[in-house]
């Protein structure tokens, strides 16, 4: 399917053998879906997938996702460890063809404000070009608070920001790679963008 000119497609991807397998229910992609419905105000159309531990299945999906979904955003959610099974970000490396490697740092430097094993996080971003379709892909926490405070960051008790979450920069990022204008709600998340690239706010319909 293909998007309209303006609507930002966000791919959603959750990465567990046991939530896939039914073993439990999935909070990865609800977390998701709760936060960018806070956060974007903008058009946008969501598709998410539900997977295993597999690494190839794991590149199929986020290829599927960039090239026939035509996503311009994937969000992967779990399996950034260093357990065996957790492969996402070799994965998400592997259908890359640039590295962005300032969402990760940024993401465990949010982390670890909270818990020191934060420096086993391996999440990787990524961008995914074809000759005529570019997305960014990015590795989340697999917990809904972690997966919060990553793309959020932190604020003190009078609503300043400590430490700037991942997503500040994403509009802009989406921007430079040909995507749509994407526009968020400040009291969230404040996207940040030179002058010269931004444009007026858009009345509400």
């Amino acid at each position: 399917m293909n998007p309209t000119n303006n609507e930002l497609v966000v791919g959603l991807v959750s990465v567990s053998d046991r939530a896939s397998g039914g073993v439990y229910e999935d909070k990865g992609i609800p977390a998701l879906t709760d936060w960018l419905a806070s956060a974007l105000s903008t058009p946008y159309r969501i598709e998410s997938r539900l997977i295993a531990d597999e690494r190839a299945q794991i590149e199929a999906t986020l290829v599927e996702l960039v090239d026939r979904e035509r996503c311009h955003l994937v969000l992967t959610t779990g399996g950034t460890g260093p357990a065996r099974r957790d492969v996402t970000p070799e994965a998400t490396l592997a259908v890359g063809t640039k590295e962005m490697p300032g969402f990760g740092e940024q993401m465990r430097q949010i982390s670890l404000r909270f818990v020191p094993t934060a420096i086993l996080s391996r999440q990787v971003a990524v961008i995914r070009e074809t000759p005529d379709h570019a997305a960014l892909i990015m590795n989340l926490p697999g917990q809904p608070k972690s997966i919060k405070e990553t793309l959020e960051g932190l604020k003190d008790e009078q609503g300043k920001v400590v430490v700037g979450g991942i997503f500040a920069a994403v509009p802009y990022c989406i921007d430079l790679i040909g995507g749509p204008y994407i526009e968020t709600n400040p009291a969230v998340t404040a996207a940040w963008r030179p002058k010269n690239a931004q444009r007026p706010l858009q009345p509400k319909e």
